[in-house]
């Protein structure tokens, strides 16, 4: 187990709300289920960048092959 140092501010904010939750929630339970929705966040951001840049990088392809697509279906 490891401990970590909060300011009072945050700590007064954590105490309010793990007592007005509708689900009863430790201090412990509260900070782990908030930084695990912030990892899951942050590496979903990091992944839709990087998506971002390998369409960005290939887009002139993707559009000819998407003009070949239709131009195909369209003759179907």
């Amino acid at each position: 187990m490891k401990t970590i140092a909060i300011d009072d501010a945050t700590a007064k904010l954590l105490d309010e709300l793990t007592e007005t939750s509708s689900r009863r929630r430790s201090r412990t339970a509260l900070v782990r289920m908030a930084l695990r929705q912030y990892a899951k966040q942050t590496r979903r951001r990091e992944s839709e960048a990087k998506d971002g840049g390998l369409f960005r990088k290939h887009r002139k392809r993707l559009a000819r092959q998407a003009r070949a697509l239709i131009s195909e279906q369209a003759r179907s």
